[in-house]
């Protein structure tokens, strides 16, 4: 087996579930009978409003084959809320997340030990939009004190987001008023009846709202760069997450998952957005279709991870703006390394090199 380096586990409750089922040792070019090969191995995962795009490397690798070819049979599951996601694996209804890096470091200080294996976002992905009839007197975060802030769950990243931009600009969390409304169509329809007034959320709901000239766009962090301008620093988004103990008991089964969402991350940079979208299930494009879908995704598309490691400086980055509003974290002496590793994806690298892929 490749050799592995200190992880760390994190948990954030999102809604979707990956059933992963590893089918023995690859690793060789003989292909195994269907007789010799061993029984599949079942693994959940757990992520929230599974047509986010921030979860795009996950749909292509089940789409395009790649957990199969590593012997990995997954299973997507949705649920409500990212928080959700979090508490289904550690109450082990779920083995891991695909959500936010984020919450392993909120975990951590709270004594959970979880790790990420890849980082498949190296931005968040996210935008903060203002009702279209409200952006005449918010124009920045700084103007959001006493306004309704639609994230998309209670603990969720959009709310670690949304609250950092509110303190990072000014005003104390205390002045602004979370309201869950989810992401999709919920979102848009709070946003149209005037039931929040700001709000954080991702593609595929940025560009409908755009395009229903319900709202205009106050912070963006769909790139690098813009990330870097709302937030100070680096924010890497969407991860895939396990508990420390389930990696230390499962590393083959882990190495496999992570194989097949490095070959989906390389898909991604290599491939246009009308050819991805036409991998993608057309009940992930939303009522909108096929070219809206695109076209979000042309605007997302800098948020991906060319590579799956961990951005330089991103656990440092992440752990100053949670500090900033976070009680779990500020004042805390959180281990970052323990909270994510980048062995799998550089034994995922080192293998295709190997094999002259």
């Amino acid at each position: 087996m490749l050799p592995k380096k200190t992880r760390t586990r994190s948990t954030v409750a999102l809604l979707a579930a990956l059933t992963v089922t590893a089918a023995g040792c690859s690793g060789t070019a003989t292909e195994k009978t269907a007789s010799t090969a061993p029984d599949p191995v079942t693994v959940t995962i757990a992520a929230s409003n599974a047509t986010n795009q921030t979860y795009l490397a996950v749909v292509l690798a089940q789409q395009l084959g790649y957990f199969a070819k590593q012997g990995l049979t997954v299973k997507m599951v949705s649920v409500a809320n990212g928080s959700q996601t979090w508490q289904d694996m550690l109450s082990h209804q779920v083995q891991g997340v695909v959500g936010f890096y984020d919450h392993n470091i909120d975990l951590r200080a709270k004594g959970t030990s979880t790790e990420s294996v890849i980082q498949l976002n190296q931005a968040p992905g996210m935008v903060e939009l203002v009702r279209t009839d409200e952006a005449g007197s918010i124009t920045s975060p700084a103007g959001e004190a006493g306004k309704k802030l639609g994230i998309t769950g209670l603990g969720s990243s959009s709310q670690f987001v949304a609250d950092y931009l509110a303190v990072h600009n000014g005003v104390p969390v205390e002045q602004v008023h979370p309201v869950n409304v989810s992401a999709g169509s919920t979102f848009v329809a709070a946003m149209q009846n005037d039931e929040i007034d700001v709000g954080v959320t991702t593609e595929p709901t940025i560009s409908a709202l755009l395009t229903k000239k319900a709202a205009k766009i106050i912070a963006d962090m769909r790139s690098l760069t813009g990330t870097e301008a709302a937030l100070g620093g680096p924010y890497p988004g969407t991860a895939l997450t396990f508990e420390t103990s389930y990696v230390q008991k499962n590393e083959s089964t882990v190495q496999k998952m992570v194989n097949a969402l490095v070959q989906a991350l390389h898909y991604i940079q290599t491939h246009s957005t009308s050819q991805i979208a036409d991998v993608v299930p057309a009940a992930d494009y939303g009522s909108a279709g096929k070219t809206a879908y695109e076209e979000a995704l042309a605007n997302a598309i800098g948020m991906f991870s060319p590579t799956g490691l961990m951005p330089t400086d991103g656990p440092q980055s992440v752990d100053r703006v949670l500090s900033a509003f976070d009680p779990n974290v500020k004042g805390k002496n959180v281990d970052l390394s323990l909270t994510y590793t980048d062995s799998f994806v550089q034994a995922a690298a080192a293998s295709t090199a190997s094999n002259g892929g």
